[in-house]
């Protein structure tokens, strides 16, 4: 299952439009900073391919300026 945080700076004054789309994104959770304009966006899929479908979800939202991956995580299934 791959996990992935991520850094998502919004264009100026779309912190609360970003929010909204990104809660609309399955497997997607959104924690605004406080004292920021910047989000954090963690990603919980059940395979590369889902996993795949979610960033180009969030990547093609127009509020978002920035997108960085701060870390990945892949638990391999037990066989």
């Amino acid at each position: 299952m791959p996990i992935k945080s991520y850094l998502a700076h919004p264009e100026e004054g779309q912190k609360e439009t970003l929010i909204k789309a990104l809660s609309k994104i399955d497997h997607c959770d959104v924690i605004p900073a406080e004292n920021e304009e910047l989000l954090i966006v963690v990603t919980d899929t059940e395979n590369k391919t889902d996993d795949e479908k979610v960033k180009a979800s969030i990547e093609s939202i127009a509020s978002l300026k920035l997108l960085a991956m701060v870390s990945g995580f892949n638990t391999p299934k037990n066989k």
